[in-house]
């Protein structure tokens, strides 16, 4: 019975990491429903590691469960969203505040990587997917040094809520809003380079404002 339980609990986050991945890339949109026999099909798994990869992607924000009804991809309405971009300009200048003294030499320098390799995404052809990826492991690689569980889980699923609705903001971005955010993450790596978690607190407040408001321009849409 112990070897079942285990089999079933490594195949259920096997789902859970390859429809994380999907979710994240755009796959599935928000609000589109997901349900278990197309999963258990896809994945070539039973029932029982697709309920349980639903219910981990639930408490990461992913996915949306509603009793004897089904499961559908986490979806924000306008009022939402605005909330949690809100709640993200408290939470994360803190996060990064709480990790800048943990961060060690090999995450400094892998995050002066990761600046470039974004910067590196710019131009006439954006690579859209490139930056998301990057962009993503680059903040929160900044909160790596969060040493309390419940802050870093906080910020995680407020990524994963978002993650749409920064691919929509990706997508429109002008010339000069290229400029304003690789401009953002240099100044938030040279404050974590000095190890000033005052200057790093208050740029990622400011980066996470300008998206906000950068994401309510008309030629925008939730859903």
């Amino acid at each position: 019975m112990e070897v079942e339980t285990t089999s079933a609990a490594v195949s259920g986050q096997r789902v859970a990491d390859e429809l994380r991945r999907l979710i994240l890339e755009g796959e599935f949109k928000p609000g589109q429903r997901i349900g278990q026999e197309m999963l258990a099909e896809r994945f070539r798994a039973s029932r029982m590691p697709v309920r349980e990869a639903l219910r981990l992607l639930e408490s990461e924000g992913l996915v949306s469960i509603v009793p004897h009804s089904g499961a559908w991809v986490s979806k924000l309405d306008a009022f939402e969203f605005d909330q949690t971009y809100k709640l993200r300009e408290v939470v994360e200048p803190l996060a990064i505040s709480e990790s800048i003294p943990n961060l060690t030499e090999e995450q400094l320098e892998r995050l002066a990587q990761l600046n470039e390799a974004i910067k590196a995404t710019a131009g006439p052809h954006r690579d859209v997917e490139g930056f998301l990826r990057l962009d993503r492991e680059f903040h929160l690689l900044t909160y790596a040094g969060v040493q309390y569980q419940a802050l870093t889980d906080l910020v995680l699923r407020q990524w994963n809520t978002t993650q749409h609705y920064r691919r929509v903001l990706v997508q429109h971005q002008t010339a000069a809003d290229v400029t304003a955010t690789n401009l953002d993450h240099e100044l938030i790596l040279d404050s974590i380079q000095r190890r000033d978690p005052d200057a790093a607190a208050a740029m990622v407040k400011l980066h996470i404002q300008r998206t906000r408001k950068t994401l309510h321009r008309p030629s925008h849409t939730f859903g």
